[in-house]
């Protein structure tokens, strides 16, 4: 296998943006990406087009092609080239990566776009609860429903399946972790010190989409969701677009010092799937992360900063606990010490996270490859953790009972 950089990254800001639709944010997303990596993207030979809702708007089947179609009528996106939708979830936009960097690693493309695209804010809940549908199994229900409902008694957090309701996921989530408080004493205030931390760090994000602080206290007394998690522990909905170009070692060799001088080493690539496990079982993450730092040559001490999939603020507890960074039952100290915020050892999900960043589903993955180029270029501004070299992002897309149905495990190297 080939080496392969990412030499170009974008993020449009994130938040509910009725005006604009797929078409303006892939425009904003791609025009942003090539001119950060210093090109005009006529060198581009595959792309990889990630999203979850068009199909709920109404285009399904060729989504990427129909948004880039003004872009090769204008002859800012090459004639010709291929490109390949992508739909998983939560990890929509982490496949789209994973695919360019295939295209680079196995010498196919010199030079491969992946990008994440979503809009999930709509004043119609039924378009918005038709996206986030997909991200369960809708031909068996049954089967979900009977394992929540066994692991809710487990959990001491009945399964209460809302026909029709929005928030069956956070009610996933909420039992994993009344199972998590119950098993290894985690408490909510825990969790309330990472949603704190994660709104701090999107204060100082200008794409976040919520840029406000929120203390512990707060986020315990914000409106409950889905006990043990309140409003302030959730990722909002919204809109949004992401992007990353993936170049080969002999295509970067031919650019300018200052493009080669500013690349990021993708030192591993991994997804993995779910299924439904016991709660005692470890997830996919687990085995995503010890893939991803085997075929990195990598140990977690040599991480100095990583984005998490906090779909909600126990999320983060949880993924730091599978990926190594904390042993199993000690991600909430963990957070709750501070060595997980700016400036603390392990900084994490400096982005703000989804929770504070915002979630648009299809680009979520993308915007954390984009952080992590900021921080390993040491060009994050306010939020920029000292010397960061190594990043690791992790990414989980749809629901498999307390599984996601996949996983992504991202490790980039920075020139330091």
């Amino acid at each position: 296998m080939r080496d392969v950089y990412v030499v170009g990254t974008s993020c449009t800001a994130f938040g509910k943006r009725p005006g604009d639709s797929f078409r303006d944010l892939a425009r904003e997303a791609y025009l942003d990406a090539i001119g950060d990596a210093a090109i005009d993207g006529s060198e581009i030979e595959q792309a990889w087009f990630g999203n979850c809702g068009m199909g709920a708007w109404g285009q399904a089947s060729i989504r990427g092609q129909v948004a880039f179609t003004p872009l090769v009528r204008e002859g800012l996106f090459p004639e010709r080239v291929p490109m390949i939708n992508v739909e998983g979830g939560c990890a929509t936009a982490s496949m789209a990566f994973h695919g360019a960097f295939k295209d680079i690693a196995s010498g196919e493309a010199e030079l491969s776009l992946a990008i994440g695209v979503e809009k999930t804010h709509s004043d119609d809940k039924t378009l918005t609860q038709a996206i986030f549908d997909g991200g369960i199994d809708q031909m068996n229900p049954e089967e979900w429903h009977e394992y929540y409902a066994r692991r809710g008694e487990e959990a001491g957090k009945p399964f209460d399946a809302k026909a029709g309701g929005g928030t069956i996921f956070m009610d996933t989530y909420a039992m994993q972790a009344a199972w998590h408080m119950k098993r290894w004493g985690t408490t909510q205030a825990q969790i309330a010190a990472g949603a704190s931390k994660n709104h701090h760090h999107g204060s100082l994000n200008p794409k976040a989409q919520y840029r406000f602080e929120v203390s512990v206290e707060q986020a315990l007394a914000d409106r409950e969701i889905s006990y043990p998690l309140t409003r302030s522990m959730c990722a909002p909905i919204g809109d949004g677009a992401a992007a990353a170009l993936l170049c080969s070692a002999d295509w970067l060799a031919g650019q300018p010092e200052a493009v080669r001088d500013r690349a990021v080493k993708v030192r591993a690539s991994v997804l993995t799937g779910g299924k439904y496990r016991d709660p005692a079982e470890p997830g996919l993450s687990r085995l995503a992360g010890e893939k991803a730092f085997r075929r990195a040559g990598l140990g977690r001490g040599d991480v100095d900063v990583v984005e998490v999939h906090d779909a909600t603020s126990f999320c983060e507890i949880y993924q730091l606990e599978m990926l190594g960074f904390a042993e199993d039952g000690q991600g909430g100290p963990l957070v709750a010490s501070g060595e997980t915020a700016l400036g603390g050892r392990l900084p994490v999900n400096l982005s703000g996270g989804l929770v504070s960043k915002g979630h648009p589903v299809g680009a979520t993955g993308l915007s954390m490859i984009h952080e992590l180029a900021l921080q390993l270029r040491g060009e994050a501004g306010a939020r920029q953790a000292k010397g960061a070299r190594i990043g690791l992002a992790e990414n989980g897309g749809g629901v498999i009972g307390f599984d996601e149905a996949a996983c992504s495990v991202i490790i980039l190297e920075g020139r330091g």
